[in-house]
């Protein structure tokens, strides 16, 4: 599978890659993947190798037409228009491609990104449910004692309540 045919292809947000134990892959090389949108240059979005064989990739699938930045628009602010009137629409494409692994960026810089972005989100939900408890004295905020256990409880709870909890957080 190289290619999504369709208008919605950017709702495909991750895809999972694996190594089959048969395949013989050499310890320099990778398996890299990348995303295209119609009329958009290809992005990369992450590789399995021999010591990593399998990974959960997310799709960053860039604006059609280009530049992401550009927003895919065109003179005067109307959207591109990629083929003529009533033709076919343009595949978005998946790629997979056998890489060296030193010329790939670093496996583990978007994985970073996402944990930090989780990080980020977390503290903002701590931090605004410590808001909805804080008191003022003079240039200090003052909170409960027990905060944080009271917010990882209500953390916990909901996540076990809502499978999908945690997932916001990862977006």
């Amino acid at each position: 599978m190289n290619t999504f045919v369709g208008e919605a292809y950017d709702q495909v947000r991750e895809m999972c890659i694996f190594l089959l134990n048969g395949l013989a892959l050499p310890p320099d090389k990778a398996l890299a993947v990348y995303v295209q949108s119609p009329g958009s240059p290809f992005v990369y979005c992450g590789a399995v190798t021999v010591s990593r064989p399998s990974a959960v990739l997310p799709l960053p699938w860039p604006e059609p037409g280009g530049d992401a930045a550009a927003g895919g628009a065109g003179a005067g602010g109307q959207p591109l228009q990629l083929t003529s009137p009533g033709a076919a629409p343009l595949s978005a494409k998946i790629g997979v491609s056998v890489e060296d692994l030193g010329a790939l960026p670093s496996l583990d810089a978007a994985a970073g990104r996402r944990i930090e972005r989780m990080a980020m989100r977390v503290g903002e939900n701590l931090f605004n449910f410590m808001q909805s408890f804080c008191g003022v004295d003079g240039s200090k905020l003052v909170v409960p004692t027990d905060i944080l256990d009271r917010w990882f409880n209500k953390f916990q709870e909901r996540a076990k309540r809502d499978p999908d909890y945690l997932k916001g957080f990862a977006l």
